[in-house]
């Protein structure tokens, strides 16, 4: 482990952590089971506290069980279900800022950071159509993330029992259980993000042939050699 706390083990349980959420809040939409609602919810704590866990913050390490706690009694109430449906909404719509704040006056794109250190580890200079292409890819993430959060918050406000408005007494317009609400939000957003990775990656491939990898393998390779404070500082 590094000096910040951020070493190989903690990137892997980081990672784990954040494909964790998608299964665990599909299983509880499935089984209909609060507590499994809970353990999804508890997962997304361990991943946000983890940083300070590592490096042994008393005030994380303390944080930690009294949110096992909690989470474990709003597991045996509507509630649990009212807080699973958040994330879908908050966390692209986080992501999505991270791209469009990049496209500000004085900033480089996010997309463009990420061209620039692939092509700098291979030493090859970055041409003026790519730099527009990044650009206009950054937005495009921006709004397609921007998009699903919207979506998704037009879901968790139609679900019943225990969606944002019935939570509150009303009846929504159009009325969605939790299984339907599960496999558009932890299933076909996931397939909408991984189909607009890959038709964009085979866009990229036929306007720009010279390019510093050559099949899809290696760009992932490329892309993970970049390094963990690359990737933790990026959307920053």
């Amino acid at each position: 482990m590094d000096g910040t706390g951020h070493g190989p083990a903690v990137g892997v349980l980081r990672v784990v952590l954040l494909l964790a959420y998608p299964v665990l809040s599909h299983l509880a939409s499935q089984r209909g089971e609060g507590l499994w609602a809970a353990l999804a919810l508890f997962g997304l704590v361990f991943l946000c506290l983890l940083g300070a866990l590592a490096r042994r913050r008393a005030w994380a390490w303390g944080a930690l069980p009294a949110a096992a706690l909690l989470l474990a009694w709003l597991g045996r109430s509507p509630w649990a279900w009212v807080l699973l449906q958040a994330p879908p909404v908050v966390f692209p719509l986080l992501v999505a800022w991270g791209f469009a704040r990049s496209l500000l006056p004085g900033r480089v794109p996010l997309v463009a950071r990420i061209v620039h250190a692939l092509h700098a580890r291979a030493g090859v200079p970055v041409e003026a159509a790519l730099e527009r292409y990044a650009r206009r890819l950054t937005a495009a993430w921006a709004l397609l993330l921007a998009l699903l959060a919207a979506i998704n918050l037009a879901l968790a406000l139609s679900v019943v029992p225990d969606g944002l408005l019935a939570a509150f007494g009303w009846t929504p317009w159009w009325p969605l259980d939790h299984a339907r609400w599960s496999w558009c939000t932890n299933v076909a957003d996931w397939g909408l993000i991984g189909g607009f990775f890959v038709a964009e990656y085979a866009l990229r491939c036929r306007l720009f042939p010279q390019r510093p990898y050559r099949r899809a393998g290696q760009f992932v390779r490329e892309m993970g050699r970049l390094g963990p404070a690359f990737w933790r500082d990026l959307l920053r």
